[in-house]
């Protein structure tokens, strides 16, 4: 892969931080809707994310050319409070005038190995997505990659077991859908992604490191997160 310089965005506050994501996903949604006529978007679960669709919710956008997936989401029931799926719900999708065939929620109350094939059937027909929206854990995980979990460079979905943080069973987008990607949009904020992002920063092979090698990838962090404070 060719080596690609990201884009480092410190920010005050993790207010600042959902507004700048805001800005760019919308401008994003724009460019793409006017060079292939949809925009799909890559959701990630958080606090800060979810600040950044409640924002979104608010602005004037043609709605019924965005299309929805998910980075990751927990193998509980559909309506548990605990699902990205179900915080995006409050967040946006209740708050919009949104044609619902257009969301696509990962069916984690299958189980991961069922929803992991599912899922990857529906991604290899929307890839390449045009923004991916992906936080960064304390051990450096993104999605639901962990570290110490075989990453495999074509896998669009995996199926993830006995993941670090509760619950266990989980289901990710794989390298092999988010490598393929027009844009990456990582957010990371409070002092607990300091650590992190600067063993990203040194070159460590984190889960974060290897998703967004060689991508365009811009990093929106607060002052509390950023490494070099």
């Amino acid at each position: 892969m060719n080596s690609r310089p990201l884009d480092w965005r410190v920010l005050p506050d993790a207010d600042a931080v959902a507004e700048a994501a805001t800005r760019i996903i919308a401008a994003a949604a724009v460019d793409a809707i006017g060079q292939r006529g949809a925009f799909r978007l890559v959701l990630a679960g958080g606090r800060t994310p979810e600040a950044a669709y409640r924002l979104l919710a608010h602005q004037g956008a043609d709605w019924d050319l965005w299309e929805f997936y998910f980075g990751d989401e927990r193998c509980l029931p559909a309506d548990h409070a605990e699902r990205n799926s179900w915080m995006a719900e409050g967040a946006i999708w209740s708050q919009v005038p949104l044609n619902k065939r257009k969301v696509h929620p990962i069916p984690a109350e299958l189980g991961a190995e069922v929803a992991a094939e599912h899922y990857a059937r529906i991604v290899a027909a929307a890839a390449p997505f045009d923004l991916v929206l992906l936080g960064v854990g304390e051990d450096g995980h993104t999605a639901s990659l962990f570290p110490g979990q075989p990453l495999n460079s074509e896998a669009l979905t995996v199926a993830v077991h006995e993941a670090p943080k509760p619950p266990p069973d989980r289901v990710s987008l794989g390298l092999g859908a988010l490598q393929s990607s027009r844009y990456l949009l990582v957010l990371a904020t409070g002092a607990g992604k300091r650590e992190a992002l600067g063993r990203w920063q040194a070159g460590e092979e984190l889960p974060i490191a290897r998703v967004c090698h060689g991508q365009r990838v811009t990093v929106l962090l607060d002052e509390a997160a950023n490494p070099g404070a």
